[in-house]
């Protein structure tokens, strides 16, 4: 008989990851096909801008995708296992490799033309400015 160790938090993570799956999927593209893991994030909110922090280690920035189209953000990309190994002798194995998706919805004072993202240290930092405030002006009636 095999003794399988007990995790009280797997079933709530599970639950997240299928609502995860549930709210990202759009038009016809099922993340649940086209995404072997998902990274976790951060999503903060300044006065001026958004900022996305997404776990990635491992993950070379040359493979990572981001579009921001129709108000949606979409994050993907890969990490490929440094070895290409058999599951066998190991007796637990956490770190996901493969394909990753993750996708956004942008808020309407999201400037996305003025988007951008950097790496550091195995974090995916994207950053998105808002649009600049309109200034009331006054309207001086001639006459």
């Amino acid at each position: 008989m095999a003794l399988t160790q007990y995790d009280p938090w797997n079933m709530l993570d599970q639950i997240r990851r299928e609502m995860d799956r549930m709210y990202e999927g759009r038009e016809g593209e099922s993340p649940m096909s086209t995404s072997d893991w998902a990274p976790a994030v951060d999503i903060r909110e300044e006065p001026d801008s958004f900022t996305i922090s997404a776990d990635v280690p491992g993950v070379d920035p040359k493979e990572i995708e981001i579009h921001a189209e129709s108000g949606m953000l979409t994050i993907k990309g890969e990490r490929e296992s440094s070895k290409k190994e058999s599951r066998e002798g190991y007796k637990r194995m956490e770190r996901a490799y493969g394909n990753f998706f993750r996708r956004f919805t942008l808020p309407d004072t999201a400037s996305t033309d003025k988007i951008s993202a950097k790496c550091e240290n195995g974090v995916l930092i994207v950053h998105i400015p808002k649009h600049e405030k309109v200034q009331p002006r006054k309207i001086t009636v001639e006459g």
